[in-house]
C-alpha cells in the first residue's frame, strides 16, 4: 500500500514539475498566448459568412439552421483551442532539443504517460476556457489531441521530414472532420470519405451533446459517434506513448 501510494506521489510530482515548467515557459511571450485565442475567429469567420448566406433562403443542413449553426461555430473554436494542445508538444520538444535538455529529461526516470499529462494540463491551464462547457467531453478530446501530439513531438526532435508530413496529413484529416461546415453540406463522394474520419465522429458528438441538452438522449440516438469518442479515447494516448518510445529508441536525437 505505501509503495504504491509512493508511486502515485512521484508521478504527480513529475506532472506537476513538468506543467510549472511549460507554463512559465508559454507566459515569456503573453501576445502568443493571445493570439492562440484570436486565430481560429480567422477559421470560423469564412463559413459563418457563407452559410449565413445559405440560412437567408431558409436553407437547412441536418439538424443545423439559422437559429443554432452559432453553436455549431463556437463548438468549431473550441475545437481549434484544443487543438492547439498538439501544436504544444513538438514545439515544446524542439525547444527541450535545441537547448540539450531533452536527452536529460528523456535521460530520468520520467514515466512517458505524465510527459503526455503534463504537457496536456498546461494546456488546460492557459486554455481554461476550453473546459466552461461540457467539460468532461472536452477533457477527453484534449487528452486524445495530446496522444496525437506526443507522435508529432517525437518526430520533431528525430525526424523533421516525417514530423512536416504528418502535420499536413493531420490539416486534411481535419478539414475532413467537418469542424467548420456542416456533413450535409458536402457532395455524396467527400462525405464517404468523412464516413471513415474518425474525428468527425467526435466533433460531432460534442455539437450533438450540446444542442440536444440531455446526455441520455445523445448516448443512445448516435451510438456510433459514442462509440468512437470512446474507443479513440483510450487507444490514441496509448498509441501515442508506443509509438513515442519506439521512435525515440530507433532514431533518437537527430539535427542539433
Amino acid at each position: 500500500m505505501s509503495s504504491t501510494v509512493k508511486i502515485i506521489r512521484n508521478n504527480a510530482k513529475q506532472i506537476l514539475a513538468l506543467t510549472e515548467k511549460t507554463i512559465k515557459l508559454d507566459l515569456r511571450y503573453k501576445f502568443g498566448i493571445i493570439l492562440d485565442f484570436l486565430t481560429p475567429i480567422i477559421a470560423i469567420a469564412m463559413p459563418l459568412l457563407v452559410m449565413n448566406a445559405f440560412f437567408s433562403y431558409n436553407a437547412d443542413f441536418g439538424p443545423w439552421n439559422a437559429t443554432n449553426y452559432l453553436i455549431y461555430q463556437f463548438a468549431a473554436y473550441e475545437i481549434y483551442l484544443l487543438k492547439g494542445s498538439m501544436n504544444k508538444f513538438p514545439s515544446q520538444f524542439r525547444i527541450e532539443k535545441y537547448w540539450k535538455t531533452f536527452p536529460v529529461m528523456i535521460i530520468a526516470p520520467m514515466n512517458r504517460f505524465n510527459l503526455l499529462f503534463g504537457i496536456f494540463l498546461c494546456h488546460l491551464v492557459i486554455s481554461f476556457i476550453t473546459a466552461i462547457f461540457y467539460i468532461l467531453n472536452c477533457v477527453i478530446v484534449a487528452i486524445i489531441f495530446s496522444g496525437i501530439g506526443l507522435i508529432l513531438c517525437v518526430f520533431a526532435v528525430s525526424n523533421e521530414n516525417i514530423w512536416h508530413v504528418l502535420n499536413f496529413g493531420l490539416n486534411v484529416v481535419f478539414w475532413l472532420s467537418c469542424i467548420t461546415y456542416p456533413y450535409q453540406i458536402f457532395i455524396p463522394q467527400i462525405q464517404a470519405i468523412i464516413n471513415l474520419n474518425p474525428l468527425y465522429y467526435i466533433f460531432d458528438y460534442l455539437r450533438l451533446f450540446w444542442i440536444e441538452d440531455n446526455v441520455l438522449l445523445s448516448i443512445t440516438s448516435h451510438p456510433i459517434d459514442v462509440m468512437v469518442f470512446g474507443i479513440t479515447a483510450l487507444l490514441l494516448p496509448l498509441l501515442g506513448v508506443y509509438i513515442f518510445n519506439t521512435i525515440y529508441k530507433k532514431l533518437g536525437i537527430v539535427g542539433y
